[in-house]
């Protein structure tokens, strides 16, 4: 059922799936100081309830998202604070975020709503798709995490090259770089965005949880601090009820049934 108060997404928390979708279609979803809280509301109700174990994150018509819809900003926009008080709370929300979540990019994925996508742990694509790094072309920086997440994606050259550049990425040129985990054609796309978030929804979320944050968290340790951390991962992985569940399953030659727990 839908989550009733929201008026620039809407939110389908479904069995153990919840669908954040973009809703300003008519301005190819570009981001408002709305949706940036409806879609952070959105993710902490999803982190809150046990049953979601994976997000889904679209927009609809044809686009994914515009970014920024430039309508609010002007030459006397503290740049700084507009990202601190906009844009990083949902950021921080998507980064934190302790289940998977998938970004079912539809379409055209610019500016910040590239950084929207880069934020996700998986990314579907159509072989339409367009990511656009748009912000050389009014004299900004990529931002929302835009700079720290592609080159741990795709490498440093490569991430240098799509951010100045600004040449739009396609969805089979997102594939074959590493940044998209697979293309879907569009008559297929409803029932496989449906299959693979099912399949995740139904893994083991606290490892995934834990190897998500360790591995990012791995990027900016040392190797003898990161085994030291792998091991304390491990024990909480050890403990959990989804562990069991799969020693159990091996013994008994079947499919394991996890929780998430």
């Amino acid at each position: 059922m839908e989550r009733e108060g929201y008026q620039t997404i809407t939110y389908f928390p479904e069995n153990s799936i919840a669908m954040i979708t973009l809703n300003r279609p008519k301005a190819y979803n570009a981001f408002t100081a709305d949706m940036n809280k409806e879609i952070t509301h959105a993710l902490k109700a999803a982190a809150k309830n046990d049953a979601i174990r994976c997000v889904v994150i679209t927009g609809s018509g044809k686009a994914f998202c515009a970014g920024e819809d430039l309508g609010g900003v002007d030459e006397n926009t503290n740049h700084a604070e507009f990202l601190r008080r906009r844009y990083h709370p949902m950021m921080k929300a998507i980064n934190d975020f302790p289940k998977p979540i998938i970004a079912a990019v539809n379409g055209t994925a610019a500016g910040a709503g590239m950084s929207l996508a880069l934020a996700a742990d998986f990314r579907l694509v159509q072989p339409g798709t367009k990511f656009v790094s748009a912000f050389m072309n009014i004299g900004l920086v990529p931002d929302s995490g835009f700079m720290y997440m592609l080159p741990r994606l795709i490498g440093y050259a490569k991430a240098l090259e799509i951010a100045v550049l600004g040449k739009p990425i396609t969805g089979d040129e997102a594939l074959a770089l590493g940044l998209a985990t697979k293309v879907i054609e569009p008559e297929d796309w409803d029932e496989q965005v449906q299959q693979f978030s099912g399949k995740i929804a139904a893994m083991p979320t606290k490892a995934f949880s834990l190897i998500k944050r360790y591995m990012l968290d791995g990027m900016e340790q040392s190797y003898e601090a990161f085994l030291d951390k792998e091991a304390q991962a491990q024990r909480i992985a050890g403990m959990s009820g989804d562990h069991q569940e799969g020693l159990k399953a091996f013994q008994e030659k079947r499919k394991p049934e996890f929780s998430g727990n």
